[in-house]
């Protein structure tokens, strides 16, 4: 009688393990939400911590996981790359998305550009889509693992900010058009906008606030207030969270970018740009509270890229650092040594984020040997003042440099994309093109100021912790994707990060 009292608790026990384990595997959370704060230092969370609302960004840390030494595993760190990354869980030499703009074919287009499709919400003549895009998101393997049946919604102020991190397979992506102050879409997602959009965009129309600023309201805190009313207003019109399937919103704020490149890392103006982002933040997650209810999403927060200091503000404290000015002063110099060793017509056809794209159109032309021209404007780059390093894609796996930072340069490498030859900068300089800000600050660069960005999970099987441990920017998408138990996406090259995993 006790062994079969004893064999029936067994049986029961294993069945229930069992049955626990099945649920588990196939639970997930109500609605997943990426928010992506662009030009946002790792060390903007301690700088602002003791100024931040509780429920804010001071709830996702205090009840969140925070992982502390998040890094970008390529080169460059700029904006349409680190969106793409976050979402694919791979890098420029998979995505395909090469930078802000890039050269396809010996065409150079904006990271979004695409000519086969219309705007979609005003007049505007350029139209964009995820055309360039190689490889699938998040949200694209949420949909084809539930059969499009989840939604996956971006907003951002910038298209390549909503575009990339939806995927190719997104219901929408929402972006402001700055000359009507309207959100605004393309064919690729919809012929006309829902009408819950064109109710937000006719009380945009009302807002005094945004006719005043116009076309510049990237330069103001009221971006993100903008961006934080669409994205709830897509949550509430697109009813995310209240379907059979788990949904995700992609958020992006852009505002932040904009006011650090105008005015640098450090004064009156970010501070404002971050102390109201975190109120949009707070705004946002009330609105998550009220229509998913917490605990029932799941939430990440990080950044596409850090920034520098500005180089007169670090220079005036005796660091080390200078604008590096390519445009008007470098690029003269190399092709002068150029045409003195060769009597030859100019060769290079841009420089993109420290990339050298060679014309080689303009070499063939002339009869030239493309690997001396190469391996000359190599040695030339080199001898320029406050370069570290430089080599040919081509030779990169005999380069004289750092294993990490060919590592990170052949991540960022895609043969039709990328140009031909990279350089990279002593710490503290950076590219100073025309235009720039004297005051205000850029991004590209391997160092920390550029690569360390913030990672918060949040929400939903998420226990508070942090972790030192190193992570990278890529790991984003599988952990996200392992939780869910869901394929990762296809080009994914990251590793789930097991401290956020609940299994």
């Amino acid at each position: 009688m006790m062994k079969r009292f004893f064999l029936a608790l067994t049986m029961a026990v294993c069945f229930t393990v069992q049955l626990q384990a099945e649920t588990a595997f196939n639970e997930r959370p109500k609605l997943v939400v990426g928010i992506v704060v662009d030009q946002m230092r790792w060390d903007y969370l301690g700088r602002y911590y003791d100024q931040l609302q509780s429920d804010g960004l001071k709830r996702l840390i205090t009840k969140g996981y925070s992982c502390n030494n998040c890094m970008i595993n390529y080169l460059p760190t700029v904006t349409a790359i680190g969106h793409t990354s976050i979402y694919t869980g791979t890098t420029p030499a998979f995505h395909g998305i090469c930078g802000n703009a890039f050269y396809i074919n010996g065409v150079k287009r904006s990271s979004c550009e695409d000519p086969n499709v219309r705007t979609v919400g005003s007049d505007k003549k350029k139209a964009s889509s995820p055309i360039n895009l190689l490889s699938s998101t998040i949200g694209d393997a949420l949909r084809l693992h539930t059969d499009f049946k989840s939604k996956v919604i971006s907003v951002s102020y910038k298209d390549r900010a909503a575009i990339l991190p939806g995927g190719r397979g997104a219901n929408a992506a929402y972006w402001i058009d700055t000359k009507n102050g309207q959100f605004i879409t393309s064919t690729w997602y919809m012929e006309e906008l829902p009408q819950w959009a064109k109710t937000y965009n006719a009380e945009m129309k009302q807002n005094k606030e945004l006719a005043k600023v116009g076309k510049d309201v990237g330069l103001y805190p009221l971006c993100g207030h903008l961006i934080t009313d669409m994205a709830i207003a897509s949550l509430k019109g697109e009813n995310l969270g209240k379907g059979e399937e788990t949904d995700m919103l992609c958020v992006s704020y852009s505002q932040t970018d904009v006011i650090g490149h105008e005015w640098g890392t450090r004064g009156d103006r970010t501070d404002e740009a971050y102390l109201e982002l975190d109120k949009d933040i707070a705004r946002l997650l009330k609105a998550l509270d009220a229509q998913v209810g917490e605990g029932n999403y799941l939430l990440f927060l990080t950044a596409d890229h850090g920034a520098a200091h500005n180089f007169k503000f670090m220079g005036d404290h005796k660091f080390h650092a200078d604008a590096w000015k390519w445009d008007d002063e470098h690029i003269v110099e190399a092709e002068k040594k150029l045409a003195e060793q060769f009597g030859m017509k100019p060769v290079i056809k841009d420089m993109l984020d420290y990339r050298i794209v060679l014309d080689k159109e303009s070499i063939r032309e002339q009869g030239l040997d493309e690997e001396l021209v190469r391996e000359t404007i190599v040695e030339l780059v080199k001898k320029l003042p406050h370069v570290s390093f430089a080599f040919d894609f081509k030779k990169a796996a005999t380069a004289p440099v750092p294993e990490f930072l060919r590592e990170r340069a052949l991540n960022g490498y895609h043969h039709d994309r990328s140009g031909d030859i990279i350089f990279m900068l002593e710490p503290g300089h950076y590219g100073f093109g025309k235009g720039s800000s004297p005051v205000g600050t850029t991004h590209g660069t391997w160092c920390p100021y550029d690569a360390h960005i913030p990672l918060l999970f949040y929400g939903w099987k998420v226990e508070h912790g942090s972790t030192s441990r190193e992570v990278h920017i890529t790991d984003i998408a599988p952990t996200v994707c392992q939780k869910l138990h869901i394929q990762q996406p296809n080009g994914c090259i990251g590793e789930p990060i097991t401290e956020v995993i609940d299994d």
